[in-house]
């Protein structure tokens, strides 16, 4: 059983599934649903569109280097088969899948280092604007202390003659 690769979003098209569209010059596209394909006739272009796999790859999203890639690798040529061989590639397949798994979490982890921080950052400041939304203005009033350090701009004092009209 062979699983093709869409040629648009990258993901496995089964046997059966998907559409096959062949170009003049005999270079054959496979797709895994019409999305892929309708997007392919429209001229689009896999790495602007942000659902695709190669728009994650080069945006830094998904990992691209890493050694156990090689193990997805399309092969055309026919191996003899060898009961002991396909054994030990079993087991083989198991441990790349535990070790890529590992690879990815720590690539997500490194990715999302400095979102903590910032949210963090945006936390505070979104408190500082509407501490009065937490705690009561009477409360605020009686412990200065339960208030964040809040700038105040002072305007500039009005000039003499306007001060003299409001007292009239």
């Amino acid at each position: 059983m062979r699983l093709e690769k869409c040629w648009f979003c990258s993901s496995t098209v089964y046997p059966g599934h998907g559409i096959q569209f062949v170009r003049n010059d005999a270079k054959i596209f496979r797709f895994c649903r019409s999305k892929c394909h309708k997007n392919f006739k429209m001229k689009r272009n896999p790495r602007k569109v942000k659902w695709t796999k190669a728009y994650r790859r080069l945006r830094g999203k998904d990992m691209t280097q890493d050694s156990t890639f090689e193990f997805e690798r399309k092969r055309n040529r026919p191996e003899r088969y060898d009961r002991n061989l396909t054994k030990n590639t079993l087991k083989a397949i198991k441990k790349i899948d535990k070790v890529r798994i590992i690879r990815e979490e720590r690539h997500h982890e490194k990715r999302m280092k400095g979102k903590k921080a910032k949210e963090n950052r945006e936390a505070v400041k979104e408190l500082e604007q509407s501490i009065s939304l937490v705690k009561a203005p009477t409360a605020l009033q009686q412990d200065p202390s339960l208030t964040l350090p809040i700038k105040v701009k002072v305007s500039q004092q009005q000039p003499e003659k306007t001060v003299a009209m409001m007292e009239e």
